[in-house]
Formats: structure tokens, C-alpha cells, sequence
């Protein structure tokens, strides 16, 4: 297929089947983690244990954002065809992933406060319960991990470095922005599982009580990093912030290598998961026709969708 060939590029990738195995995957861990979320809110109610009532109500909006990302995985199979979405329908679930993030700073807040509090007026907790539903909590999230596991891709630090782990490996620029939310929440979970475990036992074998509400501040700062790291994603493409993309500069090179044409206004925002659209405004001395410049572009399989405009350059008019 000619890399710029638009009609045949939206049949197979903005009218794509979407991630259909992280789709089916999605619904599975809703199902899981909406069962462990109801055990571990009432744990920890019913034991006192702030870290456990942290880690359920984190896992209540797990639950809750990846049934948004599922039902955005549905809709954008749905609303491919739409002709109304002019680039396709992949930008839903580049939202769901932008709300998810939102879900997760907002409880990153509660758990913050909550576990404050808790310093100041602290409750007794029921050692022995706690760690059991904590224990079953952190073997539900490894279980989630391992169901998304193969369908996760992990971008890099690149430009916009980060320490969460879903920076460790891959491209960063082509990663499922709908899935990592969900794979994030996944690892938040079991984050917060971890904790809990460790607070409670503190508690139980060295009688450190202030551990829990400490473990649970300990998680809500960096669930409240993970979910500024997916914000400032999700963000940028709904924004169309991709002018820092490798395929800019490309792009430029591509276009002004010879010297005969210089670039005066260029757009490129992303239109799909690896997909690319761009506008491109150049004068030449010499001017070719569109077609020609866009040949140069095939170097450039990013480019679904590529709209070009050449001037020729005034002071190289002929005078009359």
C-alpha cells in the first residue's frame, strides 16, 4: 500500500478492528477487581485499616476506569465507519485514557487526606483479617497484570521522561493510550496491595501503627505521579501537541534536503496509534508539482494523510 494513500490507510487503520484481545482482557479484570473491590472496602472499614480501605477504594475506580476504557474500545469499533469523525474514531479512547488518569488523581487525593487524617486519630486495626484480604487483594491484581501482560507496550523516557513503569521499554509514540491506562491501574493495585501488606505487618510484629496511614500517603503520591504522567499523554494528543514528534524534523529534511524548497508552515498531529497526519505549506525556486514533494514523503510511513502547497519564491519571479 502507498504509505499516502488515504482512502486505502483508513480501512485498515482509523477503520481498524481496535485492540480486540486488550478489549476482551479489559472486561475480564473489570470483572475480577470489581469483585475484590467490594471485599477490601468493607476489610477496611470492618478492621480499621487505612492502607486496606486505600487499596479498595483505589481499586473501585480501577473498576470504574476500565469499564470506561472498554466501553471506549466498543464504541470506537462501533463509530468506525462514522463519517462525521474526520480522522477516524481512535481519539475516544485516547479520552477514555485522559478520564481514567483523572479517576486516579482524584483518589490519589481522597487517600492522601484520608490517611492524614488517620495519623492525628488513629484507629485500632484487626492485624490477622487485614493482611488475609490484602494478601487476596495483591494476588487479584497480579492475576490482572498477567491478562494484559501480552497486550501492553511499554513506551520509553524519551523527551518526556518518567519513572512510572510503563516508561521502561518500547516506543513511547505508538503505545495504546487506552490500554496503559488500563495496565497503570493494574500496577497501582498491586502497588497498593504491596503497601498495605507491609503496613500491616509493621503493625502486627513491631506494633508500628503510624505505618499504615504513612504506607497509605506513600501510595497516593505515586499513584498521583502515575496519573500526572498519563494526563500529560492522553493530554497531549487530544491537544494535537505532537510538533516535538522525530517525524517533524523528518518531514523538514525530507522537504528542504536539496536546498531548492524551504518549508513555511508545517502541522503534523496524530490521527491513529501510529498514524500521523500533516499539512505542509513550502516555497521552491523551482516549483514541482505536490505530487513530487509528496514523493518524497514515503520515507515516512507514520504519514496517513499528507496535504501539500507550493508557492514559488518571489524574488526568484521573472521581472516583467
Amino acid at each position: 500500500m502507498h504509505p499516502l494513500d488515504l482512502t486505502q490507510w483508513r480501512h485498515e487503520h482509523v477503520f481498524d478492528h481496535g485492540n480486540r484481545a486488550g478489549e476482551r482482557n479489559t472486561w475480564r479484570v473489570v470483572a475480577l477487581t470489581s469483585a475484590m473491590m467490594a471485599i477490601e472496602i468493607a476489610a477496611g472499614w470492618l478492621f480499621n485499616s487505612m492502607a486496606l480501605l486505600a487499596d479498595g477504594w483505589h481499586m473501585s475506580t480501577h473498576a470504574v476506569a476500565l469499564g470506561v476504557s472498554g466501553m471506549a474500545y466498543v464504541l470506537a469499533r462501533r463509530l468506525a465507519h462514522d463519517a462525521r469523525f474526520a480522522f477516524g474514531t481512535w481519539k475516544i479512547e485516547v479520552l477514555a485514557a485522559f478520564a481514567s488518569a483523572v479517576f486516579l488523581a482524584v483518589v490519589a487525593l481522597y487517600v492522601a487526606v484520608e490517611s492524614a487524617a488517620r495519623l492525628f486519630r488513629p484507629l485500632p486495626i484487626d492485624y490477622e483479617q487485614a493482611l488475609l484480604v490484602a494478601t487476596l487483594g495483591l494476588a487479584v491484581n497480579l492475576l490482572c497484570a498477567w491478562l494484559l501482560r501480552d497486550h501492553h507496550h511499554h513506551p520509553h523516557s524519551g523527551d518526556d521522561a518518567s519513572h512510572d513503569p510503563l516508561h521502561a521499554h518500547g516506543d513511547r509514540h505508538h503505545v495504546d493510550l487506552n490500554l496503559r491506562s488500563a495496565y497503570l491501574h493494574v500496577v497501582a493495585d498491586a502497588l497498593t496491595s504491596i503497601l498495605a501488606i507491609a503496613a500491616l505487618l509493621g503493625g502486627r510484629l513491631a506494633g508500628w501503627n503510624w505505618l499504615d496511614p504513612v504506607m497509605g500517603i506513600v501510595g497516593a503520591t505515586v499513584i498521583a505521579a502515575w496519573a500526572y504522567a498519563l494526563i500529560r499523554d492522553s493530554s497531549k494528543v487530544l491537544l494535537d501537541r505532537e510538533m516535538d514528534h522525530p517525524v517533524v524534523e523528518r518531514v523538514r529534511r525530507l522537504i528542504e534536503g536539496d536546498g531548492e524548497a524551504t518549508i513555511s508552515d508545517l502541522h503534523v498531529w496524530r490521527v491513529g496509534r501510529t498514524q500521523y497526519a500533516c499539512i505542509v505549506s513550502l516555497v521552491a525556486h523551482t516549483p514541482k508539482t505536490p505530487d513530487e514533494y509528496r514523493e518524497r514523503l514515503r520515507h515516512c510511513p507514520e504519514l496517513g494523510h499528507v496535504s501539500i502547497e507550493v508557492n514559488p519564491c518571489p524574488r526568484c519571479r521573472k521581472q516583467p
